[in-house]
């Protein structure tokens, strides 16, 4: 028989909490959150054992994020009813001094997205030695080697000069890693990881994955995993719940979950994933957009005085013919985004080279010059929440370029156009007096792609446009994509990290690596049998993140 665990006891008690080893680590009955009036999480029960990795799944605003949050009491104004217990002990009536004393040494968390989470004023290592003065009472001298060696352990190179980086000066998944390490700093024994892979390059979602795995087997951690992405949960929860509007519909293990999931939406979601959209594109002997030796460079300050470049771009030719989707792959740093801007001539780089659209030289051309080209280039940015001005109306945001380009346009004709545009993305009219704050990520996605075409372009430039949506929302949008491009004969320029996203929507594809073009071709022949290592080692992490797909294809169709 397993001997009970004794516990630190609370402020104001006498005795120790006494908790019997064999219970779960963490034990929510019955959770129920409001805000307000609304409720947003509905009588939710589970448990996660010592030791388990436990994932909870669903789109947006099935409220498993806030689930999530009620662990450490971190939402505001938020009203619980029903019992969270952490060792026994309820969260959702413990003192706040426990709290504090709750968050970040025995559950820690891993934020959705490290640049909002980091603090921009501190360097890394100021951020982990913190949590380690506040909670283990270490010296400034010990925390400060102790976030070196967390540094190092969660695989950032150079970990002694990167502890001095402030946040802005790491990439994303060096910002991630950051992140892990702050949380396993005090040895948690629960770690809550929310959305910790979201719009990062495929082969980095593998590594966090297998770092996260790596560090739960040495300190035998409990971990929480937040994510709407099923595909990777099978290779790392053991059991998993799914949400839908504030429920939880469906508990099982991963391998039950994906070889029979018995709930609808469940099986809903696993069917979620890209197949081939696009047909067989008809050669054409004029390309819409040609680009020879193309090289950007940006100026890197050293010093008071002196610069150097730093090249982004290097020698990348091209062609888009019309009516065509070519892909640019490549992670984050291989200057994908960067020579996409440079071909509509949006880029803060100097930039070199030969750019021609329509047959004319718009490299050549002044900015008054290309300003009548607008309307027939555009582009749709990765993050709308982003791109969309927070003070205006749906209406004024989608109508902004016909106003500037047909000024001829009364105001009940640029309405007209404006709701019409509205209505080929899939969405009503009446949202059109509505601001972005009230739209879901689909539905501001579908606004940004509103603003692109009501113009009527020739090019669209798609620039990671589904890397942070739901699964589910993300076909939704790709099959729009794909629709439009059929009705309209444009053009796309698809950029994306992922390969099964490249693999449904383009005709041909360039792979990118340090600011060169490593391979190209049409999309079937490169993604089938790729010459070169770096595209191989690209479709083995994308693999791996999507190799369930194949067992559940069957189930999710019956």
């Amino acid at each position: 028989m397993s001997p009970p665990l004794y516990v630190a006891p609370l402020p104001g008690t006498a005795a120790p909490t006494i908790i019997d080893a064999r219970a779960p680590l963490l034990l929510v009955q019955n959770l129920r959150i409001k805000f307000g009036s609304s409720v947003v999480v509905d009588d939710v029960s589970f448990s996660i054992a010592p030791g388990e990795k436990f994932a909870l799944v669903g789109e947006s605003g099935s409220g498993k994020t806030v689930t999530a949050l009620a662990v450490l009491r971190l939402s505001q104004d938020a009203q619980y009813e029903g019992s969270v217990q952490f060792q026994g002990r309820d969260v959702l009536t413990m003192p706040e001094p426990a709290l504090r004393g709750l968050r970040g040494k025995d559950v820690a968390m891993i934020f959705q997205e490290p640049m909002t989470a980091l603090n921009p004023l501190f360097t890394i290592g100021n951020q982990i030695a913190e949590v380690l003065m506040l909670h283990e009472g270490l010296s400034v001298k010990a925390a400060a080697l102790r976030a070196v060696d967390l540094l190092h352990k969660t695989g950032i190179p150079e970990p002694a000069r990167r502890a001095l980086a402030y946040p802005h000066q790491l990439s994303g998944g060096q910002r991630q890693r950051a992140m892990i390490a702050m949380a396993l700093a005090c040895r948690p024994k629960l770690l809550i990881a929310d959305e910790p892979t979201t719009a990062l390059d495929v082969t980095i979602q593998v590594q966090i994955l297998e770092l996260l795995n790596q560090l739960q087997r040495e300190e035998n951690m409990a971990v929480l995993m937040i994510t709407h992405d099923l595909n990777l949960v099978r290779h790392f929860a053991d059991r998993v719940g799914v949400m839908e509007h504030g429920k939880l519909v469906e508990t099982a293990t991963s391998q039950e979950l994906f070889s029979a999931p018995r709930e609808p939406y469940t099986k809903k979601l696993l069917g979620s994933h890209p197949t081939r959209m696009v047909e067989t594109n008809a050669a054409s002997a004029e390309p819409l957009l040609e680009a020879a030796q193309v090289r950007c460079s940006f100026a890197i300050a050293q010093g008071w005085f002196r610069h150097r470049d730093f090249v982004a771009v290097d020698d990348v030719s091209l062609q888009v013919l019309p009516g065509e989707t070519l892909g640019i792959v490549g992670e984050s740093g291989s200057g994908k985004s960067t020579l996409g801007m440079a071909l509509l001539r949006l880029s803060a780089a100097k930039v070199s080279g030969e750019i021609r659209f329509a047959q004319q030289p718009v490299s050549a051309m002044s900015s008054s010059e290309i300003r009548p080209l607008r309307a027939r280039m555009q582009v749709v940015f990765q993050d709308p929440f982003a791109s969309l001005s927070p003070r205006r109306t749906v209406e004024q945001i989608v109508g902004e370029g016909l106003a500037l380009h047909r000024p001829g346009l009364t105001a009940p004709a640029l309405r007209a156009a404006v709701a019409a545009g509205l209505m080929e993305v899939g969405l009503s009219p009446d949202m059109m007096s509505r601001y972005p704050h009230e739209f879901s990520g689909g539905q501001r996605q579908r606004i940004a792609i509103a603003r692109a075409l009501v113009l009527e372009p020739d090019l669209v430039l798609l620039d990671e446009p589904t890397s942070s949506l739901d699964v589910s929302v993300q076909l939704q949008v790709l099959q729009l994509l794909a629709a439009l491009q059929r009705k309209h004969g444009m053009a796309y320029i698809f950029i994306s990290h992922d390969l099964a996203v490249i693999r449904a929507m383009a005709h041909r594809v360039l792979v990118m690596k340090d600011g060169k073009v490593v391979e190209s071709g049409q999309a079937e022949e490169v993604l089938s049998t790729p010459k070169q290592a770096y595209t191989r080692k690209l479709l083995a992490a994308s693999t791996y993140s999507t190799v369930a797909l194949d067992d559940v294809d069957a189930s999710a169709t019956h």
